[in-house]
């Protein structure tokens, strides 16, 4: 009997181990998405229960004095049923010709740009930090608790000065500013910092042998950051950039509730928050649907993670 070609056998090895690896990655997607479901079944169930507990003992102070007291009153107007914060999706508010889950879909979208761009923002300026700290650490002493520091200041207090700043003094550039743009830049400040920190600590993060070896090689400053440098540094700044996205859709969404500023979900937070005596269901669903959108660019983060860094056989940092 002849033999079997060593070619034929080891590309079907390979297309085994490909196999094999999809399936892998199949299988955990699955556990992934299962586990979520899971653990939203289980809030929903703990909301219910706590809702269907208070209602039975009417929130009584004197025998619970935690119910209604230290945690919510689980009446409708503090706790509305989940049918119906579900439900407030495909109803059509009044004055509106559109249902809720599509109103807030377009919200989301102007949101999203204002996070996106500040999110693109944040991470060219952190970037450019832990780059310029990485290369002199004198500097890095000296900078880098300011950096920090940075992120002490109140972003609801800011984001006022940064949308009177866009309206009176961004006039500069070739295109007439608008206000999302400076929402824009509320989310880049949340956005920089992690990257900067993540960054310093990646681009520091390669072997002193494999800085050793591409020193043997004479390697100039650019070409160490392009073949050690930054591919060490990518678990480091997807961990950062899980942050970062996230933290984006919270500046952006601060920043027009704080700036007053139209179109996006923070302005719809802040107008059903008003309403809330008479709607509170609504204020959960666009509280909700917030939530969906920074689920949204952390799992968008965590694809392009697998894309690079799956390639290169690391995992990430968590």
């Amino acid at each position: 009997m002849p033999s079997e070609d060593p070619l034929v056998r080891d590309q079907r090895s390979t297309q085994q181990a490909t196999s094999e690896a999809r399936r892998d990655a199949l299988a955990r997607m699955v556990r992934k998405t299962v586990t979520f479901v899971v653990f939203l079944a289980l809030l929903a169930g703990l909301y219910t229960g706590y809702k269907a507990f208070g209602q039975a003992i009417d929130d009584a102070q004197q025998d619970w004095a935690v119910v209604g007291s230290v945690l919510p009153r689980t009446d409708n107007l503090n706790m509305p049923p989940l049918s119906e914060i579900f439900g407030q999706f495909g109803e059509t508010p009044g004055g509106q010709d559109q249902i809720y889950i599509k109103i807030l879909f377009d919200e989301a979208l102007f949101t999203l740009r204002e996070a996106a761009v500040g999110f693109v923002v944040g991470l060219i300026i952190g970037m450019a930090i832990a780059l310029v700290l990485a290369q002199w650490r004198r500097l890095e002493q000296g900078l880098l608790p300011y950096v920090i520091a940075s992120q002490t200041i109140p972003l609801i207090a800011i984001a006022p000065i940064i949308v009177i700043w866009g309206r009176k003094n961004f006039d500069v550039f070739p295109w007439e500013w608008q206000n999302w743009m400076s929402v824009a830049i509320i989310a880049t400040y949340l956005t920089f910092f992690p990257v900067a920190v993540n960054g310093l600590r990646g681009l520091q993060a390669a072997r002193p042998e494999n800085k050793e070896l591409m020193a043997s090689y004479a390697a100039n400053w650019g070409q160490t950051l392009w073949r050690l440098r930054l591919p060490a540094s990518l678990p480091y700044l997807f961990a950062a950039f899980k942050i970062a996205a996230t933290s984006s859709i919270v500046g952006a969404i601060v920043g027009e509730i704080s700036a007053g500023v139209e179109g996006g979900l923070g302005r719809r937070i802040l107008r059903e928050a008003f309403n809330y005596t008479t709607g509170p269901d609504r204020l959960f669903a666009s509280v909700l649907g917030a939530a969906v959108l920074g689920i949204f660019v952390f799992l968008v983060v965590i694809g392009v993670e697998r894309l690079v860094v799956g390639r290169q056989g690391k995992g990430a940092v968590v």
